[in-house]
């Protein structure tokens, strides 16, 4: 353990923090995501939901100020936008996030939101994969890491 690093925080993910690059993209996949069949680099996260690993993270990880949107989440498709509960599960998931990145950077865009067959392929290109037990529907995040200053 270490004094001011969340226990969530793996060792194993907490290095992976470290050797990502400005631009470097990282996805936080809830329960149901493929995260095994569309990354290699796959860290287990079980048990945990996306949120909760966010808020601990963001302390840690500087936001890329040079990209439209830092933090981007995985869009409904059209007809779950349809089903009054699955939009407003889509919502209250988009305002938990929100809240925690305003948290950490008050100044950064808001949430981008990535078409799901596009998400696909930049998880692919991602630097890693975290695969949660997070059940909530849309649960699934990207961050993309700047410059880290002093």
């Amino acid at each position: 353990m270490l004094r001011g690093i969340s226990p969530l925080i793996s060792p194993e993910l907490l290095a992976t923090l470290c050797r990502m690059g400005h631009h470097d993209e990282i996805v936080f996949g809830d329960a149901h995501f493929p995260g095994e069949s569309h990354n290699d680099h796959v860290i287990r996260a079980d048990g945990l939901r996306v949120d909760h690993l966010l808020d601990a993270i963001l302390p840690l990880f500087v936001l890329d100020h040079v990209c439209d949107n830092p933090v981007m989440m995985m869009g409904p498709m059209a007809e779950d936008l349809a089903n009054p509960k699955i939009a407003a599960d889509y919502q209250k998931v988009h305002d938990g996030y929100h809240e925690i990145v305003q948290k950490h950077y008050p100044d950064t865009t808001p949430i981008g939101k990535v078409d799901k067959y596009d998400f696909y392929p930049r998880t692919k290109k991602a630097f890693a994969v975290i695969m949660t037990g997070d059940t909530r529907i849309y649960a699934n995040l990207i961050l993309s890491k700047g410059v880290t200053t002093w």
